[in-house]
């Protein structure tokens, strides 16, 4: 089985160029752990996110009536976790793949993918716990495990709809 035309065409890199070639890989991750690490702070906690979120909620789908409020806040807030850590599950497994294309090659094209895809939803419950850590230290931030849970399956449930492409994508001719 060989690998995504994509993928597999890459070449040894140049000194010069291997710089460059982490930075393509590697940016969206790092850009993704700046996102986590400025919603961890106290600016992001429901006290302060519940007028601007409601003001947009509002805008959107109509008023919500103030005793439904922070049941919907917090539902939304929930849904942000799970699609924040499922984006961040996917930059994990873009990297990983590119990382691994080549020093993998050996390796089936499914058990590589297994490989990056363990790689991925492990960097991620690992960032969601490490946040979760931190915002236990955090005076107007509750740091929860059902929320690493949470931000885990985000990434999975994302991981596996990718995966499921993947699947239906080797069985049909184009």
């Amino acid at each position: 089985m060989t690998r995504p035309a994509l993928l597999g065409g890459r070449k040894p890199l140049a000194s010069g160029s291997a710089v460059l070639w982490f930075l393509l890989v590697w940016t969206p991750v790092i850009v993704a752990l700046g996102v986590i690490v400025m919603e961890s702070t106290p600016n992001f906690s429901a006290d302060h996110t519940s007028t601007w979120m409601r003001t947009s909620f509002e805008a959107l789908f109509g008023a919500v009536p103030d005793a439904r409020w922070p049941e919907v806040h917090h539902y939304i807030r929930k849904t942000g976790h799970f699609l924040g850590y499922g984006s961040m599950g996917l930059v994990w497994l873009r990297a990983w793949l590119l990382t691994w294309v080549t020093p993998m090659k050996h390796l089936s094209t499914a058990t590589w993918r297994a490989y990056c895809i363990a790689m991925a939803i492990f960097c991620t419950m690992l960032i969601a716990s490490l946040d979760e850590v931190h915002q236990s230290f955090l005076p107007s931030r509750t740091g929860m495990v059902t929320d690493v849970f949470l931000d885990t399956a985000g990434a999975v449930v994302l991981i596996s709809l990718v995966s499921v492409t993947w699947l239906f994508g080797v069985n049909r001719k184009a």
